[in-house]
């Protein structure tokens, strides 16, 4: 403790409070009925000696705590209240992916279940679905059959273990579980609590555990895109602890991270530097491998998002789920330009984002080349009427992207559909469409005029922009960007549009474009992942109906 405290052990600002609090509390534990009992502390630690890792190189082998998780059993144990019950009733800790938590959690369940003198003690492993549940209670499934003593005592099932000497068992359980009626819960084990889309099973827990004397929620997590969540609210409660603004005897907290200035948010840790990441990763170097931190920030420096993911899940820090997507840099290094000429009657895939009134219409071709590159040839649109208007308000050069042939001024105060279509023939006559998409905005009038003037059908598609269909061709507009195999002449208005795009990330990392700021738009990149995503996938997987559905037209 010491250690972390004088520089010696490298530790960010609440790994430091978390041991602060803890050596003050020894110093005014008797006036605030308490006193920390060190056998009590010993005989947790111990009991982890006893259990066996179940996979991985160290299966078999002993649990042998690392300093810093000895530290937290140590102080979560070792604390009590006057009558001998335990002080903290909530433990939260906080801290980078691959670094135990689970394994910890698993253990921590064991003990709960047959050695903290609860007779009929019940363990919940919970999550928003029983098979998130299932993933900490089968770590102590396995965790049980390897090890010696402790499994001898319990019987495990499909989906519970049991020590009948005591009537104890443990369950996963989630909001989908079958019942969540009677339960009396000793022990109550929540893993990656930024998933849960709200409190409401740990208000189910919380309301259960009243005839029990000293009940333990623990909760290990990392960090998590929403700061609106209802984690980030606990971690914001749980800080408050640390820096002394609340006072509550019964929560423990401590968090793994970066450090970051109190008053602007700014990271004081330089993320690429590997001297930072053991205060996110104590277990580095040990389950935490540094090669791959290594491949992986690398790979987070050329593409930014990347690095909100590296950032997020290996660095345990809280970032937004819109972040700035394209690496400009390796954009404007995209030299390779290839002429229309030289994609006449090449296979060609069309994505359309149709414009409302103050917006600009793009239509976007992709053209495959056999040596990887993906070509892209841009149209845009927008209305005459007002242009000059809005290159004054966005200050953004409508104006000059018309006069150098990059943006087509269409006549009158709203985009000029008919223009759209008869270009949309013009290209279809010249290239080798083979499917063409529309985003759903303004899709059924050009939809039933181009299929009136006889256009294939069967090749023009409703694209709708769920996160399902954009997800893996935005990704892979991101790859070709970072491999140099992108060819997009150097339109300027396509540009303009990357420089906007933000990306929207889902907690199984799936992505969608956004609009960074209202004013900024990022039509032809919406329409291109489009088209990329048509030249993607097999082309009986999007539908026109199966897609119109999924919007809801």
């Amino acid at each position: 403790m010491d250690g972390v405290l004088n520089g010696d052990i490298v530790a960010c600002t609440y790994v430091k409070l978390a041991v602060r609090r803890h050596l003050n509390d020894l110093k005014t534990s008797e006036e605030r009925g308490l006193y920390f009992d060190a056998e009590a502390a010993q005989e947790v630690i111990s009991f982890f000696a006893m259990l066996r890792h179940s996979k991985g190189k160290w299966s078999g082998k002993s649990f042998v705590l690392e300093p810093w998780q000895q530290f937290i059993i140590w102080v979560v144990f070792g604390w009590k209240r006057i009558d001998g019950t335990r002080r903290f009733n909530t433990a939260y800790q906080e801290i980078a992916r691959k670094n135990g938590k689970s394994t910890q959690l698993a253990g921590i369940g064991l003990y709960g279940l047959g050695f903290d003198d609860e007779n009929g003690a019940e363990i919940y492993s919970v999550a928003t679905k029983e098979e998130q549940a299932k993933i900490t209670f089968s770590e102590g499934q396995r965790m049980a059959k390897k090890s010696g003593r402790l499994g001898g005592l319990a019987t495990i099932h499909k989906k519970a273990i049991s020590i009948d000497s005591t009537s104890s068992t443990w369950k996963p359980l989630g909001r989908d579980s079958k019942t969540q009626d009677g339960l009396n819960p000793h022990f109550v084990l929540v893993d990656e609590f930024h998933a849960h889309p709200d409190r409401s099973m740990l208000d189910v827990m919380d309301s259960a555990v009243g005839a029990r004397t000293q009940p333990l929620l623990f909760i290990i997590t990392t960090a998590g895109f929403n700061v609106q969540s209802t984690c980030y609210m606990e971690r914001d409660y749980a800080t408050k602890i640390l820096k002394g603004i609340v006072e509550d005897d019964s929560y423990f907290a401590i968090i793994f991270t970066l450090d970051r200035d109190e008053t602007t948010g700014e990271l004081l840790d330089d993320w690429k530097n590997p001297k930072a990441w053991i205060k996110a990763n104590p277990n580095l170097g040990i389950s935490v491998e540094i090669k791959d931190m290594e491949r992986m920030c690398k790979k987070a420096i050329e593409s930014p998002t990347s690095q909100n993911n590296f950032l997020t899940k290996k660095l345990n820090v809280w970032t937004t789920q819109e972040t700035k997507f394209f690496n400009m840099e390796k954009w404007d290094q995209l030299k390779d330009r290839i002429s229309e000429s030289e994609l006449v009657g090449k296979p060609c895939y069309i994505g359309v984002d149709l414009a409302s009134k103050a917006d600009i219409g793009a239509v976007v071709c992709i053209f495959p080349l056999d040596d990887g590159r993906k070509v892209v040839v841009p149209r845009f649109y927008c209305p005459q009427e007002g242009a000059e208007e809005r290159s004054k308000k966005d200050r953004v050069p409508y104006l000059i992207w018309a006069k150098q042939g990059y943006l087509i001024l269409t006549p009158g105060n709203r985009t000029d559909f008919e223009f759209i279509k008869k270009d949309i023939e013009t290209i279809w006559s010249q290239f080798d469409v083979q499917k063409m998409g529309f985003d759903q905005w303004n899709f059924e009038y050009l939809y039933q005029r181009l299929v009136a003037d006889g256009m294939d059908k069967e090749k023009v598609i409703e694209y709708g922009q769920t996160i399902k269909n954009m997800s893996e061709p935005t990704k892979e507009l991101d790859a070709l960007v970072v491999s140099g195999k992108l060819v997009h002449n150097g339109n300027p208005v396509l540009r303009w549009m990357a420089s906007n795009t933000a990306v929207f990330t889902d907690q199984n990392e799936n992505v969608k474009p956004v609009k960074d700021k209202s004013s900024e738009k990022i039509d032809g990149i919406v329409a291109t992942v489009i088209a990329l995503g048509l030249s993607l996938v097999d082309p009986g997987v999007l539908d026109r109906d199966a897609n119109l559905r999924e919007v809801g037209i």
